[in-house]
């Protein structure tokens, strides 16, 4: 357990964002290390990984309400020191895990091929989709109870341990996908399939690891592996905090979802080339969603322990931070866009539209970078609905644009990128007016406010 209300608080951002940066490269390379040996298979092979891989975001939806919901309870636990406290959140969240592992199991299996009938752009990708998928799922599975694992680590301090597991689990995926996919070394080619095996095997690796872990180093937090009971208070508190989070990623599943489907109606290698420029892109975000995900733990502390002008400072610096970082990722792709997607296609096409959405996008980097600091903050001080609102808000603009536009004679690719250009500029100025609410709410009305820690209040 790490003690955050005290010490430098950008040295506690640093030190926790480095390793959950390598961690989240190390998450994103699982699929960019798939990408690019399926990319020798052809357009249709990537359309197909880069259809069935939006799933990820429906999972991670709800991984995320575990993420969110338990680190924020744990962390503030620890800020009150109260150890059983911590553990008991932790457990029931892992409870909930295994629940939900077993949920998706049954909903992915059973009906899995009738989002890739609506998806895809043709027959032919729709069965590439599926053969991935099914040999995926098992990866996406693992996710809950290794995201339980890892944000109770996260809530107490600790996030090295996860880090290096998931070293190992990306290196044996970077050794398995060129054996499994194109055949080296057993001259058994499995294409799609073996990226979708090469995942799982190596998801199961670092799921195994991070449970040795548990069972054999963590001190501070008590584990009971098979426990399917949920305390019906904890739960709700769990899912108070988690549900909203969770909904932005269900939400931003729908966002991916629905460019595909404005997608299919152009070509598979349109699919293709956003499947790719999106893969890209989320390489790009990481350094500033770890920082964002850091601060959560950071400011959590120092708030539950009433140190208000630490919650502030933490607050200022993850935002300096992401715009800071944001702004230089911006001035790459609107630059030199292509850059970052050569080599993953032979395809022109496939590259040109990847680039084009680089180009377009990057322009949404620094709102988006605020958004992310923004809703750290409302982890932190407990409420994530604001961040959820806020989403809904740009999704909501979004998607009647772009149905209206899909459904136009002279559509074309590019007024999708100018409307989520738009979108994500509304979205910032909805989550600014109302993080300044909840500051205003939670920490300028707090009784252990002095009058310098009031003033402090962002602007």
């Amino acid at each position: 357990m790490h003690d955050l209300t005290k010490g430098s608080i950008p040295k506690h951002i640093i030190s926790m964002a480095v390793p959950i940066a390598i961690g989240l490269l190390i998450q994103t390379l699982y699929f960019l290390v798939d990408l690019y040996f399926v990319g020798q298979l052809g357009s249709a092979a990537i359309a197909a990984v880069s259809n069935a891989s939006s799933l990820f975001f429906f999972v991670m939806a709800l991984t995320q309400v575990l993420n969110i919901g338990c680190a924020t309870l744990v962390s503030h636990a620890v800020g009150r020191k109260k150890q059983r406290q911590a553990s008991h959140v932790f457990n029931q969240t892992l409870a909930l895990a295994n629940w939900a592992t077993l949920f998706c199991a049954a909903i992915g299996y059973a009906f899995g091929h009738v989002f890739f009938a609506f998806m895809t752009a043709d027959i032919a990708t729709q069965a590439l989709a599926e053969s991935y998928f099914y040999w995926f799922l098992p990866s996406l599975l693992l996710q809950f109870v290794f995201t339980a694992l890892s944000a109770a680590l996260r809530g107490t301090g600790i996030v090295k341990p996860v880090m290096s597991i998931s070293v190992i689990g990306i290196i044996a995926n970077i050794i398995l996908s060129p054996i499994l996919i194109t055949g080296w070394g057993l001259g058994i080619e499995l294409g799609v399939v073996g990226a979708g095996l090469a995942s799982s095997i190596s998801m199961l690796l670092s799921f195994v690891l991070l449970v040795r872990y548990f069972n054999k180093q963590e001190q501070y937090l008590q584990v009971r592996w098979l426990s399917f009971a949920l305390k019906a208070k904890t739960i709700r508190k769990v899912l108070n905090i988690g549900l909203p989070s969770g909904g932005e990623f269900l939400l931003t599943f729908l966002y991916i979802s629905l460019i595909y489907w404005a997608l299919s109606r152009v070509s598979a290698e349109a699919q293709a080339g956003f499947g790719l420029g999106g893969r890209i892109m989320q390489s790009l975000f990481l350094p500033v969603i770890a920082i964002a995900f850091a601060a959560p733990a950071i400011a959590g502390q120092n708030f539950a322990a009433r140190k208000i002008s630490r919650v502030y400072e933490t607050f200022h610096i993850t935002a300096f931070l992401t715009c800071s970082l944001m702004g230089m990722l911006m001035v790459l792709c609107l630059w030199v866009p292509e850059l970052f997607v050569t080599g993953f296609s032979d395809n022109a096409n496939v590259v040109l539209v990847a680039a084009t959405f680089l180009s377009f996008v990057g322009l949404n980097f620094v709102p988006a970078g605020y958004v992310f600091a923004i809703s750290g903050m409302f982890q932190a001080l407990g409420n994530t609905w604001p961040a959820l609102l806020s989403t809904f808000v740009r999704l909501s603009l979004f998607a009647v644009s772009v149905i209206y536009l899909v459904n136009q004679d002279d559509f074309y690719i590019e007024q999708i990128w100018y409307c989520s250009i738009v979108t994500v500029f509304i979205q910032a100025l909805v989550s600014h007016l109302l993080i300044r609410r909840e500051f205003n709410k939670k920490l300028v009305k707090a009784p252990s406010n002095t009058p310098e820690q009031t003033c402090a209040v962002a602007k």
